[in-house]
């Protein structure tokens, strides 16, 4: 029979096949399972990631992920009380195998299905590691597609306060990397880097932190600028016949990044009166990122929550996290013909 409480979920907005198995214990969820499979390999030689390539992958990993997850937490699929699955935002193809997979277990089972928001699976998975939200929380959300800034209210309730306007951060580090001669991802690379330079070596611009742009862009980001400023930097030195110093490049580049989103997100914490901050996110991985945001937040007297690095990259377990937090709140599930959503809006929990 199926267990109301344990909730399967299942990611596929990019490259990675995430499934994951949650049981919800009053206010609490407990993760059973976590199971990821990745197709990064396939697309780093094209520098990026192709779509059909990753639909294919989808295709390909979705049932062994699941068996494996069921067996990882030592149950059936019969037990499954409700199926969670990406609704959006991501690539259209991918989102489509994952609903469908969802829809097809959904109608088998006779269960609940429930269209998450991807974006706000980020902010929820540290529920898994640090318990229930208070109240109301900020959230940024910091990827290779998004750099947002989310009021958060019972978990379930989103406003979005701000986003990047052009580059997200993850997607200006992997152009960097590129712009450097870094294998893809750049990300990782260049905080391999940054540990080994001077983050004050080159003074990189820090976008929209101009106070003629407080008015209206307080809570956005915008890394194109930067980005811009670091390939001309690189150029002058080249056409000097000079040698490009990797380390401090990488170094000052992340700083400038990891300093205009700790600003504004704490100033933003200020300005809304929130005193627990959320971090997730591909980019959350970032070492100069976690080390200035616990600074800022401990001179603010804000309670920081960061969850463990696995938790921060695409995975099952977000979207097994959100899906439970929805049940928990008696949210009305999605109907099974759900459409995914590309550029699913950020208020949006569900599809």
């Amino acid at each position: 029979m199926p267990d109301a409480t344990l909730v399967l979920g299942i990611e596929t907005s990019c490259d990675e096949t995430g499934v994951a198995l949650v049981r919800i214990d009053g206010d609490r969820s407990e993760l059973l399972a976590d199971v990821v499979a990745s197709s990064m390999d396939e697309h780093a030689r094209y520098g990026g990631i192709i779509p059909e390539i990753a639909s294919r992958a989808h295709l390909e990993a979705m049932v062994p992920t699941i068996e494996r997850a069921l067996a990882q937490a030592g149950v059936d699929r019969g037990q499954v009380g409700a199926i969670a699955v990406t609704a959006g935002p991501g690539l259209v193809g991918p989102l489509t195998v994952g609903a469908a997979a969802a829809k097809a277990l959904a109608l088998g089972l006779g269960v609940p299905l429930y269209g998450v928001n991807h974006v706000i699976g980020h902010a929820v998975v540290d529920e898994l590691v640090h318990g229930p939200f208070p109240e109301r929380v900020m959230a940024l959300v910091v990827s290779g597609g998004h750099s947002s800034l989310l009021l958060v209210d019972d978990t379930v309730r989103v406003t979005e306060l701000g986003s990047t306007l052009d580059d997200a951060a993850g997607e200006a580090f992997d152009k960097v990397g590129r712009l450097l001669g870094l294998p893809y991802p750049g990300g990782p690379h260049i905080d391999r880097l940054a540990r080994e330079g001077d983050p004050t070596a080159i003074r990189f611009p820090r976008g929209l932190t101009a106070a003629k742009d407080q008015a209206d862009h307080a809570a956005d980001f915008s890394f194109s600028g930067l980005k811009t400023a670091v390939a001309r930097w690189v150029e002058a030195r080249q056409d000097a016949g000079q040698e490009i110093p990797l380390a401090d490049v990488s170094a000052s580049f992340a700083a400038a990044v990891a300093d205009v989103l700790t600003a504004k997100t704490i100033a933003a914490c200020r300005r809304h009166g929130v005193d627990t901050l959320v971090v997730g996110g591909g980019f959350s991985a970032n070492s100069q990122l976690r080390e200035l945001v616990a600074v800022r937040c401990a001179e603010a007297g804000i309670e920081l929550r960061i969850p463990p690095i696995r938790y921060c990259t695409d995975n099952g377990a977000m979207i097994a996290a959100l899906g439970a937090a929805v049940v928990r709140r008696g949210l009305p599930a999605s109907p099974l013909d759900l459409p995914v959503d590309s550029s699913m809006p950020l208020t949006h929990v569900l599809a």
